[in-house]
């Protein structure tokens, strides 16, 4: 899957289409199916998979699953309301060049016929088809959870990307919902739905760690939802996420968050300039877009790129810090080709914090002198300081930057 490109005028057509006939976007759910699709079901599948091809070498997988149940079974309809917005910015601003979109849908495997869905990575139209196909049952168990873990699960182990096996770069995924996952991944469950054989509970902080290593992964709790607010569930989820969870005070403003998020984790655009292009492609979504993404987008700033001086190692003082310091985090920025950092300083107290996912993270770190110099690699300083990294003022060499970069000086 993958092939093709995305045609406005194909899903404008479309519309049209079914304006005149009085047909649903949603006819297979609309026309009273009681059943996950065919197309949608995830028993059996081996794997989804987002692979490069010579009309896109360079593809990007970006998975965005939402809960049907109860007042959230509205997000695909103003997803698939939508699309030309979301992938307008993705494509027409160049936030990504190829960008293999797939969707999919979260019940309860607790009581519902469709606990489940799971689409294509596409490019073009198909995935206005396969929102199509979701089955909108409303249901749900009424106690704060849904079956988010077992879509965790399939994120984990029924997905490949060439993004990530051939370049090291993760996909996106967005989850939007209301509720808490339950905290296990239950083997009868996995037999059931995805038809696995799990030998035992699976608990879902463990599983973290696996759709973390392929997918930065995003929560996102719309207005109109059931626990809009509500602190247990934001606590859940930011205990699994850290700061990657987004209130968004607009649901109309879904695709927009999305597009913007991904903006911002390619280094295509800075908060400030996606709220602009918001504004070209005629949105009104800018305000509740800037408040969701105020911590992820804001503060982020590029470190100087310098060559390493010449007496690095030298009786001038400069330290190469690399093979000093204990790096958190992904352990692709041990690699020296892709990141080399050179500090001057006059102690040896310097923490290197190399983020990728949050939860990847300690609660604490070692303690420093206030003398120490701190760099941030790709984390706002709001959750610097949640995983207790010394304040800014008491740390004036505090830096913070997205992305990993040769030769960083300070």
């Amino acid at each position: 899957m993958g092939s093709g490109r995305w045609s406005t005028d194909v899903y404008d057509a479309a519309a049209r289409f079914r304006a005149a006939t009085g047909a649903s976007a949603f006819a297979y759910s609309d026309s009273g199916a009681a059943r996950v699709h065919p197309t949608l079901d995830p028993h059996g599948v081996r794997l989804r998979e987002s692979r490069d091809s010579a009309e896109h070498p360079q593809s990007l997988a970006i998975a965005v699953l939402f809960d049907v149940t109860g007042s959230m079974r509205r997000v695909p309809r103003t997803l698939q309301a939508k699309l030309p917005q979301l992938l307008g910015l993705l494509l027409r601003k160049g936030y990504v060049a190829h960008p293999q979109i797939m969707f999919g849908a979260i019940g309860d495997a607790t009581c519902d016929r469709a606990p489940l869905q799971i689409g294509q990575f596409e490019s073009d139209n198909r995935m206005d088809d396969d929102l199509g196909r979701i089955l909108l049952e409303g249901g749900g168990g009424g106690q704060k959870t849904e079956s988010y873990e077992l879509a965790l699960y399939f994120m984990a182990r029924h997905t490949a990307t060439d993004c990530y096996e051939r370049r090291g770069k993760r996909g996106y995924l967005f989850i939007i919902g209301d509720e808490m996952a339950y905290s296990r991944v239950k083997p009868a469950e996995v037999r059931g739905v995805i038809g696995d054989e799990l030998g035992e509970p699976l608990p879902v902080a463990g599983l973290m760690a696996e759709v973390s290593a392929k997918w930065d992964t995003y929560y996102v709790l719309p207005a109109g939802a059931s626990y809009v607010g509500d602190q247990e569930v934001l606590g859940f989820w930011r205990d699994l996420l850290g700061q990657n969870v987004i209130e968004l005070a607009d649901l109309d403003a879904v695709c927009e968050t999305i597009a913007l998020t991904v903006g911002l984790g390619e280094d295509a655009i800075s908060l400030d300039d996606g709220l602009a292009d918001l504004g070209d492609v005629g949105s009104a979504a800018g305000p509740a877009v800037s408040n969701a993404l105020a911590v992820i987008g804001a503060g982020s700033a590029r470190l100087e790129l310098a060559a390493p001086p010449p007496d690095l190692d030298g009786p001038s003082g400069n330290v190469r810090i690399l093979g000093r310091t204990a790096f958190l985090g992904n352990p692709g920025y041990r690699r020296q080709q892709s990141l080399r950092i050179i500090k001057e300083i006059p102690h040896p107290d310097v923490a290197v914090v190399a983020k990728q996912t949050p939860y990847a993270l300690p609660t604490a770190l070692p303690p420093l002198s206030r003398a120490a110099g701190v760099i941030v690699i790709d984390m706002p300083t709001s959750f610097a300081t949640r995983v207790s990294l010394p304040a800014p003022q008491d740390t004036p060499m505090l830096r913070q930057t997205r992305g990993a970069h040769r030769n960083l000086v300070v």
